[in-house]
């Protein structure tokens, strides 16, 4: 057991919270939470396929920012990413130390502030910066949120309702690339006013959640942890009151208590022997599978246009329609598979939908080499691949999200994450812009093949080390470091 820090001791108490939490049934409180925490990532796919789309647009003469096509999808595309990479680093330290409500606020308005200047943009370093910052406050969401949105769904609920939320980003990108035809479309705006008030509907959006998300509390856990008992218990118990009126009988009794010493911080000392030498096959799995879903979806939709007008000649403003097709796929898997991640179980899932996704994606590539597919039916195929590569990649946040302790929950999706999105944003023009952008079948296959064998290589790793988390307790999958005695089983350590 870990001895809590001389600057961290606190008071130790006995607590049947989280056992409390987790035996609610869905209510609409639960609900109030998805919508407040979950929107977001409608906004970030949003803004990602928004910006692709636009590339060509801002280049022309005429849109009131002087910066090529290339800067659009190289420079301002890599600090986006260099942006979310350092943006989750540095709110997830922040909230495992100050709290998950404080920091899913702070990122949602640096975020809408970021977007809001971006439409603003006059000069290239402008948009440029503006791109950096709104990256860096997703990037701080995404550690914020998963955290919070685990700490506060019942065990029972947890694997379908974050596989959802993280799968409507893909939502967002329907979105995205819908409006950017019409903002797009100089006979109703103007060249130069399109693409501005793209960007601006992003920020009025994300106010709009940001005044949902105030209502949305603090986690009932991180309170417990960090000395404020007393308001984890009124939270809890007026959440408790506020089910039985709508369900209009007494909850169950809950199950097992847990003893904790309370702390104010986790030094990056503890974080580190944690995630990587106690729990290191689980640091191992988590990095195999934000590597796979990072290589897949590149392989996929880093030149999915290219590949569409250079081999089935279909005109470059019509390859929105077909991401959209795609998008929707993506948003599907996750949609309709993610309840069966807490029946059938995670490892039987996460391990069934990498290896189906990377075995669909090879004979994608097979049907490709033989010239036996359309844009139709390629799209068609991608949307396949697609389906289950979205709920495996959301089993990736998923996965990192509930199977470290605690008190290192926001810095191990922080670090996850940054991984995964470094890798995309790195392979992506370094490896498959060139393969897909060279207009040969036989790179384009080989590119497919770069991100069916990756994500194939993932699915195997999580048949030996994914963990059996369907409808445990948080504390059950991983005993907080400051547990100081518990009829919670100390489980899930490799070592």
């Amino acid at each position: 057991m870990p001895i809590a820090h001389p600057e961290t001791a606190g008071r130790t108490i006995t607590t049947d919270v989280p056992a409390r939490l987790d035996r609610l049934p869905w209510s609409r409180w639960h609900w109030s939470v998805v919508i407040g925490l979950g929107t977001v990532w409608i906004l970030d796919g949003m803004e990602v396929t928004i910006v692709g789309n636009i590339a060509g647009r801002l280049s022309e003469s005429g849109s009131g920012l002087p910066i090529t096509s290339g800067e659009v999808t190289g420079v301002a595309a890599a600090l986006y990413v260099a942006g979310a990479c350092s943006g989750a680093l540095f709110w997830g330290r922040l909230t495992d130390i100050h709290g998950r409500k404080k920091l899913f606020l702070i990122t949602l308005a640096v975020y809408l502030g970021a977007t809001a200047l971006t439409s603003l943009a006059f000069d290239t370093w402008w948009f440029f910066l503006f791109r950096f910052l709104t990256g860096f406050g997703i990037g701080g969401e995404y550690a914020a949120i998963n955290s919070a949105i685990d700490e506060l769904i019942p065990a029972h609920y947890r694997g379908r309702v974050n596989l959802v939320i993280n799968g409507s980003y893909w939502l967002g990108a329907v979105g995205g690339a819908l409006l950017s035809i019409v903002a797009l479309n100089t006979s109703i705006f103007p060249a130069n006013v399109g693409w501005r008030l793209t960007f601006a509907l992003g920020a009025v959006l994300a106010l709009v959640i940001l005044l949902v998300r105030r209502h949305v509390p603090e986690s009932p856990r991180w309170l417990l942890i960090h000395g404020r008992d007393a308001e984890a218990e009124r939270l809890v118990r007026g959440i408790e009151q506020r089910v039985e009126a709508e369900t209009g009988k007494p909850l169950p009794r809950a199950g097992d208590e847990m003893t904790i010493r309370q702390r104010r911080r986790t030094t990056f000392t503890e974080i580190a022997r944690t995630v990587f030498a106690e729990y290191r096959k689980r640091s191992a799995l988590g990095f195999s599978l934000f590597i796979g879903q990072a290589f897949l979806y590149n392989a996929i939709t880093f030149g999915y246009g290219a590949i569409l007008t250079q081999f089935f000649d279909v005109p470059s403003g019509s390859t929105g329609y077909y991401f959209a097709v795609i998008a929707v796929g993506n948003f599907l898997g996750p949609l309709l598979l993610g309840k069966l991640f807490d029946t059938v179980g995670r490892r039987i899932m996460i391990s069934g939908t990498y290896l189906l996704s990377g075995l669909l994606l090879f004979g994608t590539a097979r049907l490709f080499d033989q010239g036996s597919l359309s844009a139709t039916t390629l799209t068609a195929c991608w949307s396949a691949v697609l389906f289950f590569a979205s709920a495996g990649a959301s089993s990736a946040y998923l996965t990192v999200s509930e199977v470290f302790p605690m008190e290192t929950r926001a810095m191990a999706i922080a670090f996850f994450y940054a991984i995964g999105t470094a890798a995309g944003g790195i392979t992506g023009p370094l490896i498959f812009a060139g393969l897909t952008g060279s207009g040969k079948v036989g790179d384009a296959v080989l590119a497919f093949q770069i991100g069916a064998g990756l994500m194939c290589a993932a699915g195997i790793v999580a048949v030996f080390l994914a963990v059996n988390a369907e409808r445990r307790s948080l504390e059950d999958i991983a005993a907080p470091l400051s547990a100081a005695a518990s009829r919670v089983p100390l489980g899930g350590r490799d070592a």
